[in-house]
């Protein structure tokens, strides 16, 4: 990839420093994706993180018994082992490393942040104590270094609001025996609150029919196969219209969760410890407080199919007893310092991947791909084709990339350890994935997650 100059010399190509926000599976996509396109310019890639450990959503935002699903993992780390991405983890965008900071030293930035916060819902008691945002609970289950260490486990009946992957992970992780997770990596202080825990029914709420959920048919079966755990489903919610069945004989996925449900059907109840309870046309419209002004009970308005694949009400309510209530209505992205930011959809606002600003205009060197940019739908798997997409913008928008005035590779570490930032690379992770896999060893498990940040930093760093 070099060119002859007309003295006959030969001059070195153009050298693409990219900065890339974020260390999961977007990020390091986008990453691999532009080592591997077809260009006229060499490449230099910087991949940030605020942890400091990478992967995003794969080790902080799937169940811990989902190993399979983790698997991606090693997709991820053969690109990052190839040595051919710096990592530099445990820095803050925004703080230890500023928008002015990059355009300094790079000719270009992909955020890659993802969507980590709660969706709202906005429903009467939403707010009262006893009242979780599913994310934050699954960032707590994970150990993730940011969140408390414990959590309130002082129910016996819970609500989980939601038809999606992440409700069926919410409700299975309450329901299971915390014996059938301690083979996991779910960390120790997880293991201990969820021993505790007071538990025995476990309600999930989907204001659609059965046949309209956005579980996959895997996640389903899933909960079927707990210990110890009776499935209850209501015969009423399956009483199915045109739509239905055409979805069951159109769909191949419908028609296994459709097979999965009609065998729950038919399943006698065994007396079993636990119960978790699938309620389908039921749309929750208010919490109930108990004289302490804590979640009481959840109140929900029977609904029915509209004909086009949604749902209305019928002005039928009843109330179910409940002493906590986890909201799984999806992922929201977070703003971004000096990055225009979509308020309404949680997402920086872009045309294909192309970072906007409020007028509509292009902003030049900036771009952004995975839920950041287009939201929190599709599976880890999607990030791929979303990666691709920016990184052929970002490929053919070399006339518009920055002009840093210090684009050497030696500039970033220099600044970051000027600001004291005690980040973590690629080695640091080696060195704590090592770490805790020997701590997993020990105790006969897969792993044992370090949980927190300062041990993170000081195993990572050899300290």
């Amino acid at each position: 990839m070099t060119a002859a100059s007309t003295t006959g010399t030969v001059s070195a190509p153009p050298k693409l420093r990219l900065a890339i926000i974020g260390a999961g599976p977007a990020g390091i996509y986008a990453a691999d994706i532009l080592l591997k396109h077809e260009r006229t310019f060499d490449v230099s890639i910087d991949l940030f993180d605020q942890l400091p450990a990478p992967y995003g959503l794969v080790r902080y935002g799937v169940a811990p018994d989902h190993p399979r699903i983790k698997g991606i993992v090693t997709a991820l780390r053969e690109v990052l082992d190839r040595g051919d991405i710096r990592i530099f983890g445990n820095v803050r965008f925004g703080i230890d490393l500023t928008l002015e900071d990059l355009q300094q030293h790079y000719h270009a930035v992909i955020f890659a942040t993802g969507a980590v916060r709660d969706a709202a819902l906005d429903i009467p008691g939403i707010e009262l104590p006893g009242s979780y945002g599913a994310a934050d609970f699954v960032s707590w289950y994970d150990g993730h270094p940011d969140v408390p260490r414990d959590w309130p486990l002082t129910a016996e009946s819970v609500a989980v609001i939601g038809n999606g992957n992440v409700a069926l992970d919410v409700a299975r992780i309450l329901a299971k025996h915390v014996e059938d997770l301690v083979p996991t990596e779910i960390p120790a202080n997880v293991e201990a609150e969820l021993r505790r825990s007071p538990v025995t029914d476990v309600h999930v709420f989907g204001r659609r029919g059965p046949m309209q959920v956005k579980f996959t048919p895997l996640e389903l079966r899933e909960l079927g196969e707990l210990r110890d755990v009776d499935l209850v489903v209501d015969e009423a919610d399956f009483d199915y219209d045109e739509a239905a069945r055409t979805a069951i004989e159109s769909n191949k996925q419908i028609l296994v969760i459709d097979r999965v449900m009609r065998a729950w059907r038919e399943q006698p109840q065994t007396g079993s410890s636990r119960r978790l309870h699938l309620h389908f046309w039921s749309r929750p419209v208010e919490l109930l407080a108990d004289p302490d002004g804590s979640v009481a009970a959840i109140r929900v308005e029977r609904t029915e199919s509209d004909g086009a694949g949604g749902a209305r009400g019928t002005g039928e309510f009843h109330e179910i007893p409940v002493q906590a209530v986890y909201r799984a209505v999806g992922y929201f992205g977070s703003p971004l310092s000096d990055v225009p930011f979509d308020e309404r959809r949680g997402v920086i606002p872009n045309i294909e991947g192309r970072v906007v600003d409020d007028r509509g205009h292009v902003m030049p060197g900036m771009y952004a791909t995975g839920w950041i940019k287009r939201g929190p739908i599709g599976l880890i798997g999607h990030t791929k084709s979303d990666a691709m997409e920016t990184i052929s913008h970002l490929v053919r928008d070399q006339a518009g990339w920055w002009s840093p005035s210090s684009p050497s590779e030696a500039s970033i570490p220099e600044l970051l350890r000027e600001r004291g930032v005690e980040w973590t690379d690629l080695d640091g992770w080696h060195r704590l994935d090592a770490h805790e896999l020997s701590l997993g060893e020990a105790a006969g498990r897969v792993r044992v997650k370090l949980v927190p940040r300062d041990e993170m930093v000081a195993v990572s760093r050899d300290a």
